[in-house]
């Protein structure tokens, strides 16, 4: 494998190729690179979403990082359908991204409620129909930073424009990778699977009224940083009902952990040095393999955002509330949300079969 070729594997990809290797000597050379890649990637970050500022305007660098989330993971993932039809995907998505989180701010709780269920599905459905590909962590991702980060008048404008560029941008970059790539899956067959027996179907679900449900509780009791919420929660539903207890364990150690070093840190740097603590946090959260580590460099980033606006106190304070309370809630959700599903679903196919015996 060349240099470059190395350069181009995904974060999995490369670790497991470092693994491959019994000699200490190249072992060594190997996490070299990968380390050079983080920092190469770090940089592109960077330098992509200040670009992005520039062009579409400062409050806009969210937008931006939302392209960013996209173009990086369609790189190496897909919709798992036909190439042609994934690219029409990618516009849905895009569209969706434009247009739910702005409905949602100017609406009425109960009808932001109702959007946030319809838009995160419809993300869902189509987006993760192939669960392993965890597209999610993007897709929902994204509208709920859109949604903390509101815009109006010509900034909204100049985000639609930005949005409108990322979704070229990403429906080319998908094309290019993934054109040769043979899928029997149309976009149609998205729709003829969604099956309540499912388990992707029960998953996708779960998670677009688990998240719209939180969202709701904190619009309701004035939470700040509400987003913080959704994403707390779409973080720990896995597509596996035994991996949900164990995400929502790591969330609260990883944040707790992640909040307590941030303080340590803050308190000896210089202020003007806060913006690099959301560097470091992109450089630990690519370095670390496991979601607990993951979780606790994420806070880096996200504090390192919310203190100039919250003050360190309240920062920490709602980082913590937000995370722990969002992971208890669907701990308890998913609990009662699969026994509910299957009663609603047993009973739906009664119906029909009484129907069809008539």
């Amino acid at each position: 494998m060349t240099f470059y070729q190395e350069l181009q594997l995904s974060q999995a990809g490369s670790k497991e190729y470092i693994a491959s290797f019994k000699d200490p000597k190249e072992k060594r050379k190997h996490i070299y690179i990968y380390l050079f890649k983080i920092i190469l990637n770090v940089a592109f970050c960077t330098a992509f979403i200040t670009a992005f500022s520039i062009i579409f305007g400062k409050s806009n660098s969210l937008a931006g990082l939302a392209v960013l989330l996209s173009i990086m993971a369609f790189r190496f993932s897909d919709f798992g359908i036909q190439t042609s039809h994934a690219v029409f995907c990618v516009f849905a998505v895009f569209g969706i991204l434009a247009a739910g989180p702005k409905l949602t701010n100017i609406v009425p709780v109960g009808w932001a409620f109702l959007i946030n269920l319809i838009c995160i599905f419809l993300l869902m459905l189509l987006g993760s129909h192939n669960v392993m590909m965890f597209n999610h962590s993007t897709l929902v991702l994204s509208y709920l930073l859109l949604q903390g980060y509101d815009v109006s008048g010509k900034d909204y404008k100049m985000r639609l424009a930005g949005l409108l560029a990322g979704a070229v941008i990403t429906a080319i970059i998908l094309f290019k990778n993934h054109r040769k790539i043979t899928y029997k899956r149309s976009l149609k067959n998205i729709f003829q699977e969604f099956n309540f027996s499912s388990t992707r179907t029960r998953w996708q679900i779960l998670l677009a009224l688990g998240v719209s449900s939180v969202m709701l509780i904190a619009s309701a009791i004035g939470v700040p940083k509400a987003y913080w919420m959704g994403i707390a929660a779409m973080s720990v539903t896995m597509p596996f009902r035994n991996d949900i207890a164990e995400r929502a364990k790591f969330r609260g150690i990883g944040n707790i952990t992640g909040s307590f070093l941030f303080i340590l840190v803050y308190l000896f740097l210089p202020e003007s040095c806060l913006p690099y603590l959301g560097i470091i946090g992109g450089i630990g959260t690519g370095l670390s393999v496991h979601y607990g580590w993951q979780t606790t460099f994420n806070s880096f980033s996200a504090l390192s955002i919310a203190v100039p606006v919250l003050g360190i106190k309240y920062a920490i304070l709602f980082r913590i509330f937000n995370n722990i309370f969002s992971s208890l809630f669907m701990l308890l959700f998913e609990r009662i949300f699969y026994p509910t599903l299957s009663v609603i679903s047993n009973q739906f196919n009664k119906l029909m079969l009484r129907k069809s015996s008539d």
